[in-house]
């Protein structure tokens, strides 16, 4: 004789379980909150050698005068402003994902910096900086004396 389990749900509880997540996804997916979070921002990429550390940010539409950067020790601080699209008058955004606004990234790079000797270029959107490391905090290669 066939027994149904009181705990377990049946098919149809399933498609309906299933079809109420799909709906849900959706709906938070075309959402303005969205359920996805935001990236932090500007992307940025840092390696390094024996010699600096570089970075790369992504800063489309930011102007390279109103950008802030600064390094203490180790510590690198980047901030600015992204300004919002002025839109022609009457017109409404049918879909909007560029972000705007200030914004700030601070991190820790993997040695002492020597803040005099820091360059940064922005080029078509890309800011590069090059982060020498300080005298005193590169490798030194110790002599061994025989005896």
């Amino acid at each position: 004789m066939w027994f149904q389990n009181p705990y377990r749900p049946s098919r149809s509880q399933m498609r309906d379980m299933e079809q109420l997540r799909r709906e849900m996804s959706r709906l938070f997916a075309d959402s303005p909150f969205g359920a996805r979070p935001t990236p932090a921002y500007p992307a940025m990429n840092v390696w390094a050698n024996e010699e600096s550390a570089i970075v790369t940010a992504e800063l489309p539409g930011c102007d390279p005068d109103a950008l802030d950067i600064s390094v203490v020790g180790q510590t690198l601080s980047m901030s600015g402003n992204r300004k919002a699209e002025e839109l022609p008058e009457g017109a409404i955004y049918h879909r909007r994902e560029r972000s705007c606004g200030g914004f700030t990234r601070t991190f820790q790079l993997p040695f002492e910096v020597d803040a005099k000797q820091v360059e940064a270029t922005f080029d078509k959107g890309i800011l590069h900086i090059v982060l020498p490391r300080a005298e005193a905090d590169k490798p030194k290669k110790i002599a061994i004396k025989a005896v």
